[in-house]
């Protein structure tokens, strides 16, 4: 299932380069903006359900924090069960955790222990916004993996493709992004 071009350009339109953000030189992409543009929204997320649909998934896996609403609303339209995967120290029972590198330290995200248990070999989905250097989602992959289950699929609504992140995720999963940002 493919977006037509009015779709495209709608969705593209409605989120926002803010300059500058969070420093100097960078353009963020802003997707409040696309949240609250109940056509934009009502597009991408019927998009969404359309494409995976026919995945014969099991749960969609939402990177925190954009990726909970992107996931726990297709989570919802599939029928399915959705798993946040957190920063550390946010989760409350027993977890795994990953550690991934950033251009400024290392950070870590974490999943609960038994969080695809119920399923085994369950098939996932990842969720975000936007996938730039990748690390954080290279480290939910692993993640998902150590947990018992297949990842099958990482979506993003933006790819960054001036960076790496797309080529290297591609080492461990397919990926999907709806707009490209060369």
């Amino acid at each position: 299932m493919k977006l037509s071009s009015v779709e495209r350009k709608i969705i593209e339109n409605s989120i926002r380069d803010i300059k500058d953000f969070p420093k100097p030189g960078i353009i963020f992409k802003d997707i409040t903006t696309l949240l609250n543009d109940k056509e934009a929204y009502g597009i991408l997320m019927n998009h969404l359900y359309l494409k995976y649909k026919e995945y014969n998934l099991d749960y969609i896996a939402g990177i925190d924090a954009r990726g909970f609403i992107f996931g726990a609303s297709l989570a919802q339209m599939l029928g399915l069960g959705f798993v946040p995967i957190r920063k550390k120290g946010k989760l409350p029972y027993t977890t795994i955790s990953e550690k991934y590198s950033l251009e400024y330290g290392i950070d870590e995200i974490e999943v609960h222990i038994d969080a695809f248990s119920n399923i085994p070999h369950a098939r996932v989905l990842i969720i975000d916004d936007l996938i730039a250097t990748g690390g954080t989602a290279n480290a939910v992959a692993t993640l998902v993996k150590q947990a018992g289950a297949e990842c099958v699929e990482a979506c993003f609504i933006i790819g960054l493709n001036f960076l790496d992140g797309i080529k290297n995720l591609k080492e461990k999963t397919d990926v999907y992004t709806l707009i490209e940002v060369n």
